[in-house]
């Protein structure tokens, strides 16, 4: 393979080998059921350790690039566009518990809570701006460029406490003249609180890899509700190739995607990059919440804005009051930037790693 690892470079050796595998199997260059090297034949001709190609090779396997066959070998899983009509095989499991981790570091936490109260003084007892502090917007602006590969301006993100409460606001951004589309099955919650604001639902059926394509090929709705991780109930986690298949349809149908991240810090061993977002920018609301990687009682979820629904966000719904206190807000923000719960999130993944074996 034809290669060039600038060893020397800002971004780390893996994610380099990982951009141009990935780059080559979305052009076709590795096709569909192509074999790759050996990790072993990669390290060699590559100059790289053999933990470093092993941990590129994972990330293409986390995000379905890339499947690993036992006593086989590795090969290319992502065929482009195929609009496969699979069985619904759904491994129907109970929802995550709301218990907080034991390893949860409460005393990191505790600190940072002192520190917001020396820092910030009575700032805390101030009303918030109505999409959330500059403070903790722009933490998670930089947060999710580190995590997801999401590029954002903090102005197109709106903070809320709890998913569901940003759920009923993009009902109304979007009115109930908008036919929402939906997983079947999906988490309860969703639709209760889409019908309640007057939105009508379809249900596309499941399949091991995503909706079934037939499904989405024939719904005729504006916005498209998906959770590509980890899905409750069926635990399904999308392909590459199902999450291409999203973004193709909402770009020729002019739909928008509210792309719900919910479980995704967690659900995988790896620093998962991809994103429905990051594939269509313009055409995807991007959700998510901390209430897994952070702490239930903190209900505080945010949703990002494709640039081209900022000004109707603004005009609709710019009335709105930031339902999070100004004091939790500013703790989440510094949490963030001090590194703390992506140290949390990593130890996370490690035990995950170590319990897979």
């Amino acid at each position: 393979m034809n290669y060039v690892i600038d060893k020397d470079g800002e971004t780390p050796a893996y994610m380099q080998l990982y951009a141009q595998l990935r780059a080559d199997i979305l052009a076709g260059a590795l096709p569909f059921g192509a074999k790759l090297p050996s990790k072993r034949t990669l390290a060699e001709e590559l100059g790289l350790s053999l933990i470093t190609v092993e941990h590129a090779l994972a990330l293409l396997a986390d995000e379905g690039y890339v499947e690993t066959r036992q006593r086989s070998g590795i090969f290319v899983a992502f065929g482009g566009l195929r609009y496969t009509e699979e069985p619904p095989v759904l491994p129907v499991s109970a929802p995550a518990s709301d218990a907080a981790p034991e390893d949860f570091p409460f005393s990191a936490l505790a600190r940072t809570m002192r520190k917001v109260l020396t820092d910030y003084d009575r700032r805390i007892l101030l009303r918030s701006p109505g999409s959330g502090t500059i403070e903790l917007r722009g933490a998670i602006a930089a947060y999710i460029a580190r995590s997801r590969g999401l590029s954002v301006s903090p102005e197109r993100i709106i903070v809320g406490a709890g998913a569901e409460y940003l759920y009923a606001l993009i009902a109304q951004l979007f009115g109930r003249e908008t036919r929402f589309a939906l997983e079947e099955p999906c988490y309860t919650r969703i639709r209760q609180v889409y019908e309640a604001n007057g939105i009508v639902c379809e249900g596309l059926t499941m399949g091991a890899d995503g909706i079934v394509s037939r499904a989405l090929r024939e719904s005729r709705a504006g916005v498209l509700h998906v959770t590509p991780f980890n899905s409750y109930p069926s635990r399904v986690t999308a392909s590459a190739g199902k999450r291409h298949e999203y973004a193709a349809w909402a770009e020729a149908r002019g739909s928008y995607i509210v792309e719900d991240d919910y479980d995704s810090e967690l659900a995988s061993v790896t620093k998962h990059i991809e994103t429905i977002c990051s594939l269509a920018p313009e055409r995807v609301l991007y959700l998510n919440t901390f209430s897994r990687s952070f702490a239930p009682s903190m209900r505080t979820a945010y949703l990002v804005l494709p640039e081209p629904l900022v000004e109707r966000w603004q005009e609709k719904l710019g009335f709105y009051s930031c339902t999070v206190p100004v004091f939790e807000q500013y703790v989440l923000a510094a949490f963030l930037n001090n590194g703390e719960l992506e140290r949390y999130i990593n130890r996370r993944r490690r035990k995950l790693r170590q319990e897979k074996g």
